[in-house]
């Protein structure tokens, strides 16, 4: 007897399996693919279109100004 319940084991694992296998591959209401295939067309558009070359701007000669350097006041320690 005890025989047949170590060979139930494994055939109620078995059913259980087959139960889970069936449950994971119903049949569900299809969503669709459309919110992100819209986005990935939106994707390829942008990378499509020709980039516009940046024009280098026109360098003018900066006047050179004096810098001045900061104005500090000698502590009593200063030598």
């Amino acid at each position: 007897m005890a025989a047949l319940a170590w060979l139930l084991i494994p055939l109620l694992a078995a059913i259980g399996a087959g139960l889970w296998g069936t449950w994971v591959g119903r049949n569900r209401r299809n969503i669709g693919d459309g919110t992100e295939l819209a986005g990935y067309m939106r994707f390829r558009e942008a990378m499509e279109k020709p980039h516009l070359a940046k024009q280098p701007v026109e360098q003018r000669p900066v006047e050179e100004q004096p810098v001045e350097e900061p104005h500090m006041e000698k502590s009593p320690t200063d030598a």
